[in-house]
């Protein structure tokens, strides 16, 4: 089966690495390189690097709305399908009906639960007790189209982003070859259970300590590695790599101390496991704590 495939960041290497091994992929779509570390100095993606591994031919568009070079060379691949999984840019129309079979994505929720740009860090946030892959094929509506194939895993408490990323990739990988292999008949989504999961900002990371404590510790493990979880120590901004909720042992105020290494919430208390300074390493809070004392009261 000639197939294209389009993608960017790690979650997607695993699907390529797979379809690669049972189809002939004629191109590889994915984000330009880009200037990444202190060098600043350009950087392919994850799915760029495993594809030149695979030696496989990689174009990097920067756009596809309105570039109609770019939307007949990708129709003159005569695939049979596209495989798309967290690609990145918004497939036109014409793209999206050149393939035979249309272009298929790889979508890390149990459609229609989390449609949208970060439904792996939603579903943490939001303290789900089960995520899982949804094999849908495209229209042009935001995570509207058929489904295909979809299968769940539950959710430990203390599960990570990068984590549940890696999971839900090898989970995307499984099912993709089963969708090409078997072309199951594609079914609507439900209309009922409909959530979004808007991209992330960097303002996501900030902890808020009104929130109930189980909440934070969720933002914790969402918001790892990015933006990543922050609060503020009079005028230091401080990285929170790990925490866990507790009861509080007494009243108080949020974000008031009530040990070295526990913070008062809206509800219960957050025990701070793993921290960092602006451009130090990170530290497991007993280390951490040698070396600088929180305020009273953080903020």
């Amino acid at each position: 089966m000639r197939v294209i495939f389009m993608g960017s960041p790690e979650f997607a290497v695993p699907a390529l690495r797979a379809i690669a091994a049972r189809h002939r992929v004629v191109a590889v779509y994915c984000q330009p390189p880009r200037p990444a570390q202190r060098g600043q100095k350009e950087t392919p993606c994850p799915v760029h690097r495993a594809a030149l591994e695979l030696g496989l031919p990689v174009r990097t568009p920067a756009r596809l709305r309105h570039a109609t070079e770019e939307q007949a060379a990708f129709a003159a691949l005569e695939a049979d399908v596209a495989v798309v999984a967290a690609y990145g840019l918004i497939l036109p129309r014409p793209m999206l009906e050149a393939p035979r079979r249309g272009c298929l994505n790889i979508h890390a929720s149990l459609l229609p639960r989390w449609r949208g740009a970060a439904p792996i860090q939603a579903a943490i946030l939001h303290g789900d007790a089960e995520s899982g892959v949804t094999i849908m094929r495209m229209e042009e509506g935001l995570d509207t189209g058929p489904i295909l194939l979809a299968e769940a895993m539950p959710l430990h408490p203390r599960i990570t982003t990068p984590e549940l990323t890696r999971a839900l990739a090898e989970l995307g990988a499984r099912l993709i070859l089963r969708a090409l292999d078997e072309d199951p008949p594609p079914r609507p989504q439900p209309a009922e259970g409909v959530t979004y999961a808007p991209r992330l900002t960097k303002a996501d990371g900030r902890l808020l300590w009104q929130q109930p404590a189980i909440a934070l510790e969720r933002r914790v493990r969402a918001m790892n590695p990015w933006p990543g979880a922050f609060f503020l120590a009079g005028e230091e901004r401080i990285r929170l790599h790990d925490a866990i909720a507790e009861a509080a042992p007494a009243a108080a105020e949020p974000g008031q101390l009530l040990a070295p290494d526990l913070v008062a919430c809206g509800e219960g208390a957050l025990r701070l496991l793993r921290l960092q300074r602006p451009g130090r390493a990170v530290l497991e809070a007993a280390a951490f704590l040698r070396g600088y004392a929180l305020p009273p009261r953080l903020s």
